[in-house]
């Protein structure tokens, strides 16, 4: 089994997030698109009273992705990228120019990922952002 993990980062308010990961499927072998039927994304903000409580913002909530300008066949390696040397297979460029994500300085905010395959459970994952 697989350990579960929020992956952690920071973002400037009213800026936008590239988002990266290396995603595996439950054999641990790195997805690739084809193994891939659709994914989508929200952007929750985090209450810092009850972190329980998630509200979606708007414009970045259960929004569809396409499946080939996210995921790559092969993992990456390389800048951008400087957690290890095996890579990543995942890249998401937040788009901020119609609707602001992250509008609250100071506040946590969950990016959450569910990846839909061709065959077999779903995957999730997300990163955990604190918004400065």
């Amino acid at each position: 089994m697989s350990m579960a993990t929020d992956i952690r980062g920071t973002v400037f308010k009213n800026g936008p997030a590239v988002l990266m990961g290396r995603v595996v499927g439950p054999d641990g072998d790195a997805v690739a698109t084809s193994d891939i039927a659709s994914a989508r994304y929200s952007v929750l903000e985090i209450d810092h009273v009850d972190h329980d409580t998630l509200s979606p913002v708007a414009g970045h909530d259960n929004v569809e992705l396409d499946v080939e300008e996210v995921f790559y066949d092969s993992l990456q390696t390389g800048g951008p990228w400087s957690v290890d040397e095996t890579g990543y297979n995942f890249r998401h460029d937040l788009d901020v120019a119609t609707d602001e994500a992250f509008t609250n300085a100071g506040v946590d905010y969950q990016v959450r990922y569910e990846v839909t395959p061709v065959a077999g459970q779903k995957i999730v994952f997300r990163f955990l952002v604190k918004c400065i």
